[in-house]
């Protein structure tokens, strides 16, 4: 005779005690430990990925900047006295945060030599990035 399905759970074992079913403790914990340890791989791969985004932004920023203080210089037969000077002539919309330290404080390179042929007025030459923290590659971010 077969037993009805809300009794089949607490039968009696050998010792005559009813077993539940269920997780033990121990069970719980392995694996609340494996789910901890991915839990913070994962973390570090996105930190880590972040950083990368940050730098890519970064570089593309200073290729941006550095063009076109080069093409303000060349057609204006000048240099940018400051980055501002980029913004009023229309080479940038803005002049943009650096993704490092979140805020728009670029170190600038001023030359008092000039850098065309044609050239009347010496000015910026090169931008850099402010932090002096550590690269993901080993350089320092304001040697960029």
């Amino acid at each position: 005779m077969a037993m009805p399905a809300k009794f089949r759970n607490h039968f009696p074992s050998r010792h005559g005690r009813t077993r539940a079913r269920g997780f033990t403790i121990i069970e719980l914990m392995i694996v609340l430990s494996i789910i901890s340890i991915l839990a913070a791989i994962a973390v570090m791969h996105y930190e880590h990925s972040v950083w990368r985004a940050r730098e890519a932004v970064l570089r593309n920023d200073l290729f941006l900047m550095r063009s076109s203080i080069d093409q303000y210089t060349l057609d204006k037969q000048k240099a940018p006295q400051s980055l501002d000077d980029l913004v009023s002539a229309g080479y940038l919309k803005a002049v943009p945060k650096d993704p490092i330290t979140n805020e728009i404080d670029w170190a600038t390179d001023q030359e008092d030599t000039l850098m065309a042929i044609d050239q009347t007025e010496p000015g910026i030459v090169d931008v850099h990035c402010a932090s002096t923290i550590t690269a993901t590659d080993g350089t320092v971010y304001n040697t960029w």
